[in-house]
């Protein structure tokens, strides 16, 4: 496993940016796969974008469907870090956003198969 660090949530108003960060404490990170997933009050913890950071995987990403062209992840291997761009904000955004980490490449949406996890923050969205 490996530590985690988000940063980067807040309070915003609708039509907003934020970017988060998933700062982590080791270089193995960068052979990796990275997902940011959120849980809203009452729903269960869903994945946002994905980012498979291995040099052998060209950097695919993953995206929700209804988040594309508004959410966009992407990484600096020198930092260790992996950051979520969030455009055009809604207050259907607001959630706890989540970092996480899994060995390879291959493509899933199940958290149950990312075994290292940062402690969350938040992102509130009013309107």
């Amino acid at each position: 496993q490996v530590e985690l660090v988000e940063s980067g949530g807040g309070l915003v108003q609708a039509g907003g940016s934020l970017r988060l960060s998933c700062a982590a404490s080791e270089r193995t990170f960068n052979s990796k796969t990275v997902g940011w997933f959120r849980q809203a009050p009452g729903k269960e913890r869903a994945l946002v974008a994905s980012i498979s950071l291995s040099w052998w995987s060209g950097g695919n990403t993953y995206y929700e469907d209804s988040l594309k062209g508004r959410f966009t992840i992407s990484r600096d291997n020198a930092k260790n870090t992996v950051y979520l761009h969030m455009n055009s904000l809604k207050p259907e955004d607001t959630a706890i956003y989540y970092c996480a980490a899994r060995d390879g490449s291959w493509h899933t949406t199940n958290p149950g198969n990312f075994n290292s996890w940062g402690q969350g923050t938040q992102v509130t969205v009013s309107s």
